[in-house]
């Protein structure tokens, strides 16, 4: 394996002494306060606040190593934060701000979390109960009203900050980052601080980011994709980063940012086009961009209202997105690019490379990166990002992993002539008819998922004849049935004619009996969906579980589910 070779000067905390010193007054953190105004953050105030922090952390006596939990919205002092505990010699657990309670006490009691940090959440009053009543507790800005936690401005006012400049050993560990549990309880992944900076570098050396580069933070840092392509990122180049204050602000705040690079997952990018379609429908928009006199208008004005003119890269990760929607952004003039990795490998695994990209593939192996096939066609990859191993877990670390050091993905794909790999779909995923035949979910759910009036869909159907779709409608459209705007019969038509289309293209045992329309969204806090948006098919599946033999026994293309609540 090619490995990246990183010296001390490319770990993260050497970065930001780095950027304190050499540009300490320029901005480094923009984050909105409310009202249109927002609070700009430079490199010498972060790593000022850091220091402080970072001495108010070790008054504690927490051994080294010890992990300390964020648990807060995407804002600035979540790094701030987050550059306090490398600097007091500690380990950084993330976690969702949507966790429900029982998870969210799982995961400080598997840690042995010594400290909390809480910021902006929606939940706090559900989650506070589930937090140990010893833990100490420290309120980042925006942070909800709570006596029990101690605000980070009295720190900040009354710590004097570190002199010196702490350094960690590249094989510290850096951090925790505990996955979204869509397959059973999260597990802690363990990252080094050679790992995250090994990464971290060949994804800015592949792109070409620079510090003149401006980024949007919004999806969870949590995650291990916007820790990775977003904050590790901007302190390896020391690019300027913004945050969104709310839903409801989103596109004011994305416009604010008007970012260079813009990352998002499959659902958002289709929210974006049927954001587009609403107002102007496909047909008149597809006509519009055939005359040539108007089509590049027409690209830069949706590209603009979108915030989106000045990205020079868009990217989608976190699940599979439909190549025709790929396509779609592709010819506005936006190429987006699909990438492909895991918790585990710290988002270092395969990126479409601008130029080189292939529609429905997720590209070539990242610099470093090995992959090959299994026999069952799983994706096996070795990775200079792949984690130290799972946190108290040494036999499932054991079993993640082949003979000779490849992760097994438990993805299932194939790779073209020029080395580009498509994800065909999940080993576990697959389930097999009471024909005795295994169907693979993913690839339908990305054909239905391609047509613009589902948003989401669920493919299922174990020991059943046929296999069936539950199809969650377009926003647009659940609105305009609520309202009474929208008439269903053409909608069952429509229905009718997708079904027909998606089953021409599938094999004769993967042919989809019927569609349920779904009268409910599925949504992260009622346990459908992971924080990152993907299903949780095991959720969905019992929910919907006792109507099943009723839907194959009507015998009906479309089939509504409680039509009565739509």
């Amino acid at each position: 394996m090619l490995t990246i070779h990183i010296d001390s000067g490319d770990l993260p905390l050497q970065r930001v002494y780095r950027w304190e010193k050499e540009c300490g007054d320029r901005v480094y953190l923009t984050q909105p306060i409310g009202g249109g105004a927002a609070l700009d953050l430079t490199w010498a105030q972060v790593a000022d606040q850091a220091r402080r922090l970072a001495r108010h952390l070790q008054s504690y006596g927490f051994p080294p190593g010890a992990r300390v939990a964020i648990l807060a919205k995407n804002a600035a002092h979540f790094i701030v934060a987050d550059l306090a505990i490398w600097m007091a010699g500690l380990c950084s657990v993330a976690l969702y701000p949507t966790l429900q309670p029982e998870t969210l006490a799982y995961i400080l009691g598997h840690s042995d979390a010594r400290l909390l940090f809480v910021g902006k959440l929606d939940g706090w009053e559900r989650q506070a109960p589930a937090v140990p009543p010893r833990m100490p507790k420290i309120a980042l800005p925006f942070a909800p009203a709570d006596p029990e936690l101690r605000s980070l401005d009295t720190i900040l006012r009354t710590t004097e900050p570190l002199l010196t400049s702490p350094t960690r050993d590249p094989d510290d560990t850096a951090l925790i980052a505990y996955t979204s549990g869509s397959t059973g309880k999260p597990k802690g992944v363990v990252h080094t601080f050679r790992s995250i900076a090994s990464a971290t570098r060949g994804v800015a050396e592949v792109l070409r980011v620079t510090a003149d580069d401006r980024m949007l933070s919004y999806l969870p840092l949590a995650h291990i994709f916007e820790r990775a392509a977003v904050e590790l990122l901007s302190i390896r180049v020391g690019m300027r980063l913004f945050f969104v204050e709310s839903q409801a602000t989103f596109l004011a705040d994305l416009q604010r940012a008007r970012p260079t690079i813009f990352h998002s997952v499959p659902r958002l990018w289709l929210k974006f086009q049927q954001g587009v379609f609403a107002q102007v429908p496909p047909e008149r928009l597809r006509a519009l961009l055939r005359v040539p006199m108007l089509s590049h208008v027409i690209r830069r004005k949706i590209l603009r209202g979108l915030g989106l003119d000045r990205a020079r890269l868009a990217l989608s990760g976190s699940a599979p997105i439909p190549p025709s929607l790929i396509q779609w952004y592709r010819d506005l003039g936006l190429e987006l690019l699909e990438g492909y990795a895991m918790s585990e490998n710290f988002a270092y695994s395969h990126l479409s490379l601008p130029g080189r990209s292939r529609v429905g593939y997720v590209g070539h192996p990242l610099p470093g990166v090995e992959v090959k096939l299994s026999p069952e066609s799983e994706i096996l990859v070795r990775s200079p990002g792949d984690m130290a191993g799972y946190f108290k877990d040494s036999e499932l670390t054991r079993q993640s992993y082949t003979e000779d050091g490849f992760l097994r993905t438990g993805d299932r794909g194939e790779l073209d002539e020029e080395g580009r790999l498509r994800i065909t779909g999940r080993i576990k995923e697959l389930f097999k008819t009471s024909k005795g035949e295994y169907v693979a979910p993913t690839p339908i759910e990305n054909a239905l998922n391609a047509e613009a009036l589902v948003e989401l869909s669920c493919v299922s159907g174990s020991g059943q004849p046929q296999p069936f779709a539950l199809v969650l409608l377009a926003e647009e459209l659940r609105r305009g049935l609520a309202e009474g705007t929208c008439e269903r019969a053409p909608l069952d038509a429509r229905l009718t004619r997708l079904l027909a289309t998606v089953n021409e293209g599938l094999e004769p045992h993967e042919r989809l009996a019927f569609l349920v329309v779904v009268a409910d969204a599925w949504q992260i806090d009622d346990g459908l969906l992971t924080p990152t948006l993907k299903l949780r098919r095991d959720a969905i599946e019992a929910r919907y579980a006792a109507a099943v033999a009723g839907w194959y026994a009507a015998g009906q293309a479309v089939i509504w589910e409680a039509e009565a609540r739509i």
